[in-house]
């Protein structure tokens, strides 16, 4: 396989950076590619694709913030030499109905199943990781993290899992045409989360429950745009719904081993720091 060139976008993010780094410890040739790499790539300028696609076999794509641009990336990395594709979505993706969430990844799954080449595509739920690396962080460090989720229960997925899984499909026979709906072990809500994370950072926060107004409210009054905080209100509605509740065996399917629960993850964050 050592011929063969890997494209990771997104490379800078949770998942892209993790699955470049395995891949670049097996000895893969890696093209990291991102608005801020060497490699740039950005999906609203067509003009740095194909400097991108140039001599790859397999990519990892992160779907567009916007359903568009999906549709012709996949044709043009096809016609470059793409023969598969390892697509980040979102648990549950065909079961969002009517829902304006989520229509990027939703475009992104279409147009890698109609690509004509192999693809495999990724569904997991909340990253454990969102408690440090991302929306959640400033939250927790303020010492209270409010969202409309109530008595949702979510299976938090690593993201170390995610990134362990897409190599798999990067590099492995046997994953063509699956769509893999990942999981962690077991489901918390999110006050259960806050709790575990207090419990072993030491650090006083809680978690309030609030409604749907509030929260949208919140969120653009710490500078979020109203079309973004409006975006991630539907993400909690279709969690209300249950949509993402159930746990899966698909990571153990994948990998042949449990997925990593969050203690283990909150253990590992707090001890570097995450929380201090």
């Amino acid at each position: 396989m050592s011929e063969h060139l890997f494209l990771v976008l997104g490379a800078t993010g949770k998942t892209g950076r993790r699955v470049t780094a395995r891949l670049r410890a097996a000895g893969r040739t890696v093209r990291a590619a991102s608005r801020s790499s060497e490699a740039r790539f950005d999906w609203t300028d067509p003009a740095t694709w194909d400097a991108v696609l140039d001599g790859v076999s397999t990519a990892y794509v992160i779907a567009p913030e916007v359903p568009g641009p999906a549709h012709d990336f996949v044709p043009r990395a096809v016609a470059a030499g793409v023969r598969r594709f390892v697509l980040l979505s979102a648990r549950g993706a065909d079961t969002w109905g009517d829902s304006p969430f989520g229509l990027d990844m939703r475009a992104a799954e279409e147009a890698v199943r109609a690509s004509g080449v192999e693809w495999t595509i990724l569904r997991p739920p909340n990253f454990s990781q969102n408690f440090d690396e991302d929306v959640f962080h400033a939250p927790l460090m303020a010492g209270e993290l409010a969202l409309p989720a109530h008595d949702i229960v979510e299976p938090f997925i690593d993201a170390d899992d995610v990134a362990d899984v897409a190599v798999a499909a990067l590099t492995e026979p046997g994953h063509a045409g699956h769509t893999y709906e990942l999981s962690g072990p077991r489901g918390l809500t999110f006050r259960e989360a806050v709790e575990e994370i207090a419990r072993v950072s030491g650090r006083p926060v809680r978690y309030v429950d609030v409604s749907p107004e509030e929260y949208v409210a919140a969120s653009v009054a710490q500078g979020i745009s109203p079309e973004v905080a409006s975006y991630l209100n539907e993400m909690f509605d279709l969690m209300r719904r249950g949509r993402f509740a159930e746990t899966t065996d698909d990571v153990h399917r994948v990998l042949g081993r449990p997925p990593r629960d969050f203690e283990t993850y909150v253990a590992r964050a707090a001890a570097a720091g995450a929380w201090r």
